[in-house]
């Protein structure tokens, strides 16, 4: 399934592994911060949502709205791959946030659009969309506290 696929090479192009580093351990973080542990179980759940909510979208092939949902869906993916590879790989938390700052809108008019199309595809990134606005909030305050 190509969704599994594309919501696979989102996940990968992080390096988690850079999470552990010293630099990302030395930022200062906010006391809301998530244990390190919490966040391989939260994506683990979340990517194969955005890969299932996308997959639905695209076989209704007859629906009036799904191109506009796809070109959405793809837009969102890009941005999440770039978001881990320009906070972790660059270490550029300011420029993640530009990147999460479009991402988030990129979600929800994807929702929209997908809510015209199959309505449970719509409602399988209500948890993402939740956790990318969260992850908006960590970020901005890892630039404040760390400018």
């Amino acid at each position: 399934m190509a969704f599994a696929g594309i919501s696979a090479l989102a996940a990968a192009s992080g390096d988690v592994s850079t999470a552990k580093s010293r630099w990302y351990r030395r930022l200062k973080k906010p006391p809301f911060q998530p244990p390190a542990w919490v966040f391989g179980p939260v994506w683990s759940v979340l990517y194969p949502m955005i890969a299932y909510s996308g997959y639905r979208v695209w076989k209704r092939r007859d629906a009036a709205g799904r191109r506009g949902a796809l070109a959405w869906w793809g837009a969102q993916m890009g941005l999440n791959a770039l978001w881990s590879r320009l906070f972790f790989k660059h270490r550029t938390p300011a420029a993640a946030l530009v990147d999460i700052g479009l991402m988030l809108p990129s979600i929800a008019l994807y929702v929209n659009a997908a809510r015209k199309v199959d309505k449970p595809a719509a409602w399988l990134m209500a948890p993402y969309l939740g956790w990318v606005g969260f992850a908006s909030v960590l970020n901005e305050e890892i630039v404040r506290r760390n400018a």
